[in-house]
């Protein structure tokens, strides 16, 4: 059985990135967890508690950033408003019965959805 190679005795320099560390701009980051989805893969994250709903009045990926870059001042204005609502079973009941399909943002800890428009 050969003995492990110590690291320190290799010639090639070790490349270790710290996890998160990326060039990704917060934009970049936002349209890489957005996407079209269904209800059913949106129920677990209404289940916890996570979900988000953005009217469609506003733009999704605008509030993304706001919550990305924790300005609070915006997301409480559209909470007050009722742009931004914490969904309730009436919700839930409704998307599932008419298997709703929506634009979803994560935003961890959140996941932020807006209703896609139904093609006439």
């Amino acid at each position: 059985m050969t003995e492990p190679t110590d690291p320190s005795d290799s010639n090639e320099s070790m490349r270790y990135g710290l996890i998160g560390d990326d060039t990704l701009t917060t934009a970049d980051k936002l349209a890489k967890y957005t996407g079209d989805v269904d209800w059913t893969y949106i129920k677990p994250h209404f289940e916890s508690g996570a979900l988000l709903y953005v009217d469609p009045c506003l733009d999704l990926t605008t509030v993304g950033e706001a919550f990305a870059n924790d300005e609070s001042e915006k997301v409480q204005a559209w909470l007050k408003s009722g742009d931004l609502v914490k969904p309730s079973e009436p919700h839930a009941a409704y998307w599932e019965e008419s298997n709703a399909h929506f634009m979803a943002l994560v935003v961890s800890p959140f996941v932020l959805i807006q209703p896609l428009k139904k093609e006439q």
